[in-house]
C-alpha cells in the first residue's frame, strides 16, 4: 500500500493549512483513517481519526482547529488546520488506524514559524 501525504509547509502562527493524503489501498474505504505528527526529537504522536462512517475524533490539544475529512472515492483523507500555533510543527503522516499498520509514507512537512 502507498500512502501519499502532501499540502505542508511554512506558515505563520495563526495560519492554516490543508493537509492531503491519497491510499492506494482498494480497502480503503472500510478502514479508520488517522493523521499522526512526529516534531523533532519526539515519537510519532496520534493527532486525529475518522472512522469508515464519518465520525471524527481528535486529540484535546487540535480540537476546535483541525477538521478531518475523507473522500473514498478518492481514496483521500484531509487535515484541515486552521490557528495553527508553533506547537503543530512537525512532520503529518497518514495511516490507517487498526493494527497492523500500512507503510509508513514520507509525510508531509508543517513549519509553524514568525
Amino acid at each position: 500500500v502507498q500512502l501519499v501525504e502532501s499540502g505542508g509547509g511554512l506558515v505563520q502562527p495563526g495560519g492554516s493549512l490543508r493537509l492531503s493524503c491519497a491510499a492506494s489501498d482498494s480497502s480503503f474505504s472500510v478502514q479508520d483513517m488517522g493523521w499522526y505528527r512526529q516534531a523533532p526529537g519526539k515519537q510519532r504522536q496520534f493527532v486525529a481519526r475518522i472512522s469508515s462512517s464519518g465520525y471524527k475524533y481528535y486529540v484535546d490539544s487540535v480540537k476546535g482547529r483541525f477538521t478531518i475529512s475523507r473522500d473514498n472515492a478518492k481514496n483521500t483523507v484531509t487535515l484541515q488546520m486552521n490557528s495553527l500555533k508553533p506547537e503543530d510543527t512537525a512532520v503529518y503522516y497518514c495511516n490507517k488506524v487498526s493494527y497492523p499498520p500500512w507503510d509508513w509514507g514520507r509525510g508531509t512537512q508543517v513549519a509553524v514559524s514568525s
